[in-house]
């Protein structure tokens, strides 16, 4: 029988968590761990769900917010003829945490 996986990101909320309202503070928390990625590489890397990831990011994210790779992306696998069926709530959908979310930014003009 067939199965779709996928997977949910969850490095923002690690972030928020963590009190981490910046995707910026994360830069220099790589580059001790000789991770080099520029603000606009951290930015998608925190807001959207990156399809190719190296280990040595995912080790380093692991290490930053000690954690493991299961606390920084769920993965939910449903039999492709019940996906229909299991998508509202099955035994393997995961609800995510929605309490800890980053602050919204306030943008003053001067």
């Amino acid at each position: 029988m067939k199965r779709k996986v996928d997977y949910t990101w969850r490095l923002a909320e690690l972030m928020a968590t963590r009190g981490m309202n910046n995707t910026t503070d994360l830069i220099p928390l790589l580059a001790e761990r000789n991770i080099s990625l520029s603000r606009p590489q951290v930015y998608r890397l925190v807001n959207q769900r990156p399809e190719r990831v190296s280990l040595q990011l995912v080790s380093a994210l692991c290490d930053v917010f000690s954690c493991g790779p299961d606390d920084l992306l769920t993965v939910t696998a449903v039999n492709a003829r019940e996906h229909k069926k299991a998508s509202n709530a099955g035994p393997n959908v995961v609800s995510l945490d929605r309490t800890a979310r980053p602050r919204r930014a306030n943008i003053l003009d001067e």
